[in-house]
């Protein structure tokens, strides 16, 4: 199999053949489709995120299953699945409370080697997934069958990017008709976020992003308003836009500790900011006290949009069937893996919504 391996921060990624390990009995070989290009690949290579090289990166993918262990029983041979970057195994403590994103069986899955490189060195795969490559072993856990007709390189996207933003705004935030909101970041979770605030029906979405690319992407997939923040003090923007009250919430979808404090400044009073982007994991965010509890505001974390996959993959499968949420035009690019470097240079220099390697 071919893969793209992290080998060192800050450096390219090397496309290899490398050596699948067997798999287990729960285990299931899948031939990955399309696999998008997602800034938590980029936060990986950067130090930001702490997978320890080498290994194999992409974690937002879908494929066709190809093998199967002697245990797996939730998918089989033929079937088409969408990979899910935190396990639901459907028995621990989180996942029988509904938060199968906070799965408990998340960080023994993604710490299994997956693979060899030629001189038998172990590879990890990225969240117990690995994308970046034509095949990939993983834990039946991390897959949901799907059937439909979307195609692969929309499919892709609903393993993180799409299930992430839209969950924030319909689980995490639970955006009502009516409510205003502001999105910090327009990238592909940016864009999912507006999406679902869009189909939860709130009256104003105000999308903050200082490329105009992406601002012009957002008011076309439903925002209302877009701003410019290198035009001036974000907060006073969205201030003026709403005659001095703030918005009900404001999402940060970039990860640095400024703009979730931005969005803290944002929310109305009783409003909530909700922390969808990944700092780096030595970074902390400073809250001001008296807003927190004289103002009641909120801060709330979201991990993965709240998603329970099993049910949530499903519903964002036929919110597209149903033309209520739009993938095709998240998709800037379609690339071969060998051009994976590419899309992250892309990518970092704020030219794609979402690339997405697609195999032939």
């Amino acid at each position: 199999m071919r893969a793209a391996i992290f080998l060192e921060q800050n450096r390219p990624l090397s496309v290899e053949d490398v050596q699948a390990i067997d798999p287990g009995p729960r285990d299931v070989v899948v031939r990955v489709t399309a696999s998008g290009v997602c800034h938590s690949d980029v936060h990986v290579v950067s130090g930001a995120l702490p997978v320890p090289p080498p290994a194999i990166l992409g974690h937002e993918g879908c494929g066709i299953v190809e093998a199967v262990g002697r245990e797996v029983t939730r998918v089989s041979v033929g079937d088409r699945v969408i990979g899910s970057f935190i396990p639901a195994c459907g028995s621990c403590w989180f996942c029988l409370r509904d938060q199968s994103h906070l799965c408990a069986n998340t960080y023994g899955v993604m710490g299994a080697p997956r693979a060899s490189r030629k001189d038998r060195t172990p590879l990890v795969a990225m969240a117990g997934l690995g994308t970046f490559a034509d095949r990939m072993t993983c834990d039946e856990m991390s897959l949901v069958k799907i059937e439909t007709d979307v195609p692969d390189e929309q499919l892709a996207l609903i393993g993180c990017g799409v299930t992430t933003g839209v969950g924030a705004a319909l689980n995490t935030a639970n955006v009502r008709a009516g409510d205003t909101v502001a999105v910090i970041g327009c990238g592909g979770v940016g864009q999912s976020v507006i999406q679902g605030a869009r189909i939860a029906g709130a009256a104003r979405i105000i999308a903050i992003d200082p490329v105009e690319m992406k601002r012009t992407a957002a008011i076309s997939l439903g925002a209302t308003d877009v701003i410019d923040p290198g035009q001036g003090n974000a907060v006073e923007q969205v201030q003026a836009l709403t005659a001095g009250i703030g918005v009900d919430y404001a999402f940060e979808v970039i990860g640095t500790p400024a703009t979730v404090e931005q969005a803290f400044a944002m929310a109305r009073n009783g409003g909530a900011a909700v922390a969808v982007g990944v700092s780096r994991f030595d970074q902390s965010i400073t809250i001001p006290s008296f807003p927190l509890v004289l103002s009641e505001k909120r801060l709330l974390g979201c991990m993965y949009g709240s998603a329970q996959v099993r049910r949530d993959f499903p519903r964002l499968v036929s919110l597209v069937e149903q033309k209520k949420l739009d993938l095709e035009h998240m998709v800037t690019r379609t690339m071969p893996l060998d051009d994976i470097n590419e899309a992250f240079r892309a990518m970092k220099a704020g030219e794609v919504i979402r690339s997405v390697l697609v195999q032939q």
